[in-house]
Formats: structure tokens, sequence, C-alpha cells
């Protein structure tokens, strides 16, 4: 069973970047979820496939992954883009280059 290391991303909902600077390793699920007999809920025996671990860093992740054996997938992060503040007044600049259409 392989494990995903990745950063954790940024939540579609918010625009802020909290918590997104922790490392978390998951193992893959190795047995089929089957339904329970008595109340129909799905469950596996595979207790691993339930565990996430986060940390601080990619080195720390790195190192736990490799003091225990684990084969793992790394998954690096995508650059972050450079944003450029936006200023409200620049709307009504003399030189703007597009048409105002209010």
């Amino acid at each position: 069973m392989t494990a995903r290391i990745y950063r954790q991303p940024k939540s579609a909902g918010q625009s802020g970047q909290s918590q997104t600077h922790t490392w978390i390793l998951e193992y893959g699920q190795s047995s089929p979820h089957r339904p329970g007999g008595l109340m129909g809920w799905t469950g596996s025996r595979d207790t691993r496939s339930q565990l996430r671990l986060k940390f601080g860093s990619r080195d720390e992740v790195l190192r736990y992954a490799q003091l225990h054996a684990i084969a793992y997938e790394l998954e690096e992060p995508a650059p972050a883009r450079v944003r450029k503040p936006k200023v409200y007044a620049d709307n009504f600049a003399s030189g703007r280059v597009q048409n105002w259409t209010h």
C-alpha cells in the first residue's frame, strides 16, 4: 500500500491561506468497503486508510516515511500565484486602457 504525501490545499470557499502550510501523509485504501449486515453502513477492516498524519514541513514527513519504511508518492504543490493588488480609484483613471461601461 502506497501512502500519499501532499501539502494541504487552500479551501475553495475561502480566500485566506490558513492551514495551507501543513504536509499530510495519507494511506491508500487496501481493502474494499463492504456494507455491514446489521445496519447497512459501509465499513472496512483497513484501519490505515482512516489515518491522516499532519507534519510541519516536507522534510519531517519524508523523514517519517523513510524511518518507518513506508512507500510513498510525493505530490509537489503548485507554484503560488503572484497577485497584483487592485485599487478602486484605477477604475476612474484618465489613462485607463479599457472602456468604462457605466
